[in-house]
């Protein structure tokens, strides 16, 4: 089994997943998707797009100067969009298990004592 992607890679991932992009819309676009909960620092975010783009997940696709700054874009390679779908599908078991856990917890705060003792 593959090791469970960070936090970081999983968000770059999807971003990513959209169509390319460069640094600084990767870091807005993971903290929307995320509802604020990633927000990605640089020095962050680029030591994981150097990893993953070693791992073969992500590849540069271009440059191009901008008001004096550069801009490195990203995209996404088949094995990222397959490492990504990897990651959600084992992230939809585990909430499909805690649900199913949660669900039996209350139906037993539920039910009377007398039903759960007979």
């Amino acid at each position: 089994m593959t090791a469970q992607l960070p936090q970081p890679a999983f968000w770059i991932l999807t971003v990513l997943a959209a169509g390319r992009r460069h640094g600084y819309e990767i870091m807005r676009e993971a903290s929307e998707a995320s509802e604020g909960r990633v927000e990605l620092k640089v020095t962050t975010l680029y030591a994981a797009l150097e990893r993953l783009e070693r791992e073969g997940l992500i590849v540069t696709d271009g440059e191009e100067v901008v008001n004096g700054r550069a801009r490195r874009y990203y995209r996404i390679t088949d094995a990222g969009s397959g490492r990504l779908a990897q990651e959600v599908e084992v992230l939809e078991r585990s909430v499909r298990a805690a649900r199913e856990r949660l669900t039996h917890v209350r139906i037993a705060t539920l039910m009377p004592t007398s039903a759960v003792a007979g």
